[in-house]
């Protein structure tokens, strides 16, 4: 990749808006922006300030600007950096970004501020992508998750772990130099120790990928039942809008209908299906195969029960099939208004929220039995959650080779051998935080990065 050259980009959002932002980064950054500033001379001004004037070609006023100036190495880039404010119409831009191109700077590639950062040795790899993960973050227990690992907590336990393994990993090779003098540089309970104290951690982190996947990504929950047992209202009560149709005609819901909200800082993502029934009509049947496969691929299921119509026979079935799927779920009584009184009395006793949706009658209820069931915590200031799935693969892959190696241990097998697990567990360690890396992963990682970021 070359780092030789300047690159541009637009780094606000794309639209009309009041200001936008241009930044340019590399060695001739402040040069190019001094060829259409005639203001002020930026190269022999102080880094870190800012200065007013008018970006021109030629002759050719193209906009008033406030351009500022981080001069290398202290800006994200640790290159040159200029951060050009203009007026935020795409025309303004868009001539902006020409005139630069035209004095020699190029388009920048997704992500290649950061990769830049990244390159230059200001931030490790988990550092860039929680960047991502700050832009994208959807709420504030997932702004925080990534702010903590924005600071470099977990990059810093990651080193030190693998330092400390690198020092056992040379006593080894050294013992291998000296193989006929029969020396042992490693004391062997020493290592052993050493190995369970990091799987520990480690294991702590590979647990927690559960709740840092959720506050990242959100849950994907499925309302399912019979038709007609009020799923769309439902769906309605709990966004507080009209978002589903709803009709007492059976079959109304035929595909899946989406939408997102917020409970406790996690981001549901709430699917109306279609009613659960034998059917002929090929349209709804379509729906109803496409309810089971969606119920299989949720994290939660709300199962709502017609408490109007349901018998305590036919609600022990549907529960059966329930449990088939593996899936946290939440029985909900609907209609509790006409339910029939007996039968509540003995649901009572199975773990039933009930509810009137069409009333909205008992919805908090609902929704603190989806947090309960859920049970994630509000992450704080320092927490440490794995977020992100490569992180979670090269954790496990290190905890296996690690395992390896104190298998190793027990059955009393040579250095050369105990070696070559543990450089294995250096190397998975090591694409953590991007010691170790390749162009491929570099690129599959920033091509998911916005343009000017």
């Amino acid at each position: 990749m070359k780092l030789n050259d300047t690159i541009i980009a637009l780094a606000t959002a794309q639209g009309v808006g009041a200001i936008a932002m241009v930044r340019l980064s590399g060695n001739d950054a402040i040069r190019l922006v001094d060829s259409v500033f005639p203001e002020k001379k930026l190269e022999v001004q102080a880094t870190h300030t800012l200065h007013f004037g008018t970006i021109r070609d030629g002759d050719k006023i193209i906009d008033e600007v406030v351009v500022g100036l981080f001069k290398a190495p202290r800006s994200f880039t640790r290159e040159n950096v200029v951060e050009i404010s203009c007026h935020g119409s795409p025309v303004v831009v868009k001539e902006l970004i020409k005139v630069f191109l035209k004095q020699g700077a190029r388009l920048a590639e997704p992500g290649e501020f950061t990769k830049r950062a990244f390159l230059h040795g200001r931030i490790d790899l988990t550092q860039a992508e929680a960047v991502a993960d700050i832009i994208n973050a959807e709420t504030d227990n997932a702004r925080q998750a990534a702010i903590n690992q924005m600071r470099g907590g977990f990059s810093k336990e990651i080193n030190h772990l693998r330092e400390e393994l690198i020092h056992f990993a040379s006593l080894i090779e050294l013992e291998l130099d000296f193989g006929e003098e029969d020396v042992e540089f490693a004391k062997r309970d020493d290592l052993r120790n050493l190995i369970k104290r990091i799987q520990s951690y480690i294991q702590t982190l590979i647990t927690s990928f559960d709740a840092g996947n959720v506050i990242k990504n959100g849950i994907p929950t499925v309302i399912a039942g019979k038709p007609n047992a009020g799923k769309s209202t439902l769906l309605n009560a709990l966004l507080n809008e009209e978002k589903a149709i709803v009709s007492d005609i059976p079959g109304t819901t035929r595909d899946a209908i989406e939408d997102e909200i917020i409970l406790g800082g996690i981001n549901f993502r709430f699917v109306d299906t279609a009613g659960l029934r034998e059917t002929e009509d090929v349209i709804e049947s379509i729906g109803v195969a496409r309810t089971r496969e969606r119920m299989k691929k949720a994290s939660l299921i709300i199962y709502l029960f017609d408490l109007s119509q349901a018998t305590l026979k036919e609600i022990e079935q549907e529960e059966e099939h329930l449990k088939e799927l593996g899936i946290p779920y939440i029985k909900v009584g609907n209609k509790i208004d006409r339910g029939d009184p007996h039968l509540i009395k003995q649901l009572q006793e199975h773990d039933f929220v009930f509810i009137s949706a069409d009333k909205k009658e008992n919805i908090q209820q609902l929704k603190e039995k989806i947090l309960s069931t859920v049970h994630i915590n509000t992450v704080k200031q320092g927490d440490v959650l794995v977020t992100n799935l490569r992180h979670f693969q090269n954790l496990t892959q290190t905890n296996d080779a690690l395992q390896r190696v104190l298998k190793g241990l027990d059955s009393g097998i040579t250095g050369d051998f105990l070696a070559m697990d543990i450089r294995q567990a250096l190397h998975y360690l090591g694409e953590i935080t991007g010691t170790i890396t390749t162009e491929d992963l570099l690129d599959n990682i920033f091509s998911k990065f916005c343009i000017g970021k």
